[in-house]
Order: C-alpha cells, then sequence, then structure tokens
C-alpha cells in the first residue's frame, strides 16, 4: 500500500477541515458539518471518477478488471475528478445552491493547498531548475529546483482568503474559486516536470468561466444592460 500517497490525502482532509472550522469562526451562519459532508461526498465522487477515467486512457476496462480500481497509485485523472466531484456536489445539494457552493469554495481551495502541502509526505514537492537562493535539491542530486508545489499550496492558501470574503453573493465566491484555481494551475504548470500539455486547455477554461461568471454576477443585472 503506497502510505505516502495516503499521509497526502489525510493532509488535504486536514487543511480542508481547518478551513471550514476557520470559517465557521468567522461566520456563524455557515454550517461546518453539512459543509464537511458534502465535500467528503463530492470527493469520493471525484475519486471514483476519476480512477475510472484513468482506467479507461490507460487501456484498461474497469469492467473485465474491477479489481484494477483500487490500484489508486495507478492514476487519477484529474479533470475526470474534478467533473465528478462538481457533479456530485451540484446533483446532492442542486435544491441550495448557490449557497452552499459559495461557501464551500474557499475552504475547497485550501483543500487543494494541504494537497500541494502534502509533497512534502510524499517527496514530490520539486520542478524544474532553478538557481534562486530559495530551491532545494533532493538528496544525492547538486541540481537544485523549485518547489513548485509548495507554491501552489501557498497560492491557493492565499486565494481561499479573497474567495471567502465574497461568499455572500450568490455565485461569486464558486465562479471565482473556479477562476482562481485555473489560474495557479497555469501559473505553476511550466514549473512542473511531470504534467501534460494537454490539461493546460482545461486549466484556460476554467478560468475564462469562472471570470466570466464572477463578472456577470459581480455586478447588478441593470448595469450590464445600461454597459
Amino acid at each position: 500500500m503506497e502510505f505516502t500517497l495516503l499521509g497526502s490525502v489525510l493532509v488535504a482532509a486536514g487543511s480542508l477541515y481547518a478551513g471550514l472550522w476557520l470559517m465557521g469562526r468567522r461566520d456563524p451562519a455557515i454550517c461546518v458539518r453539512d459543509l464537511w459532508d458534502l465535500a467528503l461526498a463530492g470527493a469520493i465522487a471525484g475519486l471514483v471518477a476519476g480512477r475510472l477515467v484513468a482506467m479507461v486512457k490507460g487501456g484498461v476496462n474497469p469492467l473485465t478488471h474491477p479489481t484494477d480500481f483500487i490500484l489508486l497509485r495507478a492514476g487519477v485523472d484529474t479533470v475526470g475528478a474534478t467533473i465528478g466531484a462538481l457533479a456530485a456536489v451540484t446533483f446532492l445539494q442542486r435544491h441550495r445552491l448557490p449557497g452552499l457552493l459559495d461557501q464551500l469554495a474557499a475552504a475547497a481551495l485550501v483543500g487543494m493547498g494541504g494537497w500541494h502541502a502534502g509533497c512534502l509526505v510524499r517527496g514530490t514537492c520539486l520542478g524544474t531548475p532553478s538557481d534562486l537562493p530559495w530551491t532545494w535539491a533532493v538528496e544525492g542530486s547538486s541540481i537544485s529546483r523549485h518547489p513548485v508545489e509548495i507554491y501552489a499550496a501557498l497560492a491557493f492558501w492565499s486565494a481561499a482568503y479573497f474567495v471567502f470574503r465574497w461568499r455572500n453573493k450568490p455565485w461569486l465566491a464558486a465562479s471565482l474559486g473556479l477562476a482562481v484555481a485555473g489560474l495557479i494551475r497555469l501559473v505553476v504548470f511550466p514549473l512542473q516536470v511531470s504534467l501534460h500539455s494537454g490539461v493546460v486547455w482545461w486549466y484556460l477554461s476554467a478560468a475564462a468561466v469562472g471570470l466570466m461568471v464572477a463578472s456577470y454576477t459581480a455586478r447588478p443585472l441593470s448595469e450590464w444592460r445600461n454597459w
């Protein structure tokens, strides 16, 4: 069993709950337990969807090889996982949208930051080579590299604070969360060494859709008609 991967998941879950707890302290109207249950349901659905997509992409038939599903280390498609998580959250709370999505957006960013910070458990923090003073090298190597996963973690945590401030305007926090997640991925992508360029279009789409929805919801409809 891949215990370092499990440790990284625990860091992400702990960060998510910490974000929800802090949000609950700042805003008593937020029900931490409801959001935590919703976040877990979305995470599980995303994991299932992402693993199934990864199996199909890898040429493995989930129907004829069901036991391969538990080999999470073999790959979880991040795009499939994201779509699966969003679909599950939307379906489960379709009668209470957009309020819960806006409240969950900031905590989700904190959780994503925790996942990236979990690189410290997995030993996978480093990206492309650099001579900057804060870079470091893996043991046995003389080449220092960007701690790109730490960059991403700090960026997601900072973005969470910004998004949290817009939680009370319908769809604004959720759309901003989607946009900044895509933008952060775009910024750190050139410094990573393991991703393929095909995901860039997904990051661009997330940023573009999020910004368009945020721009629309941030201004009253009457202003857009008179613009």
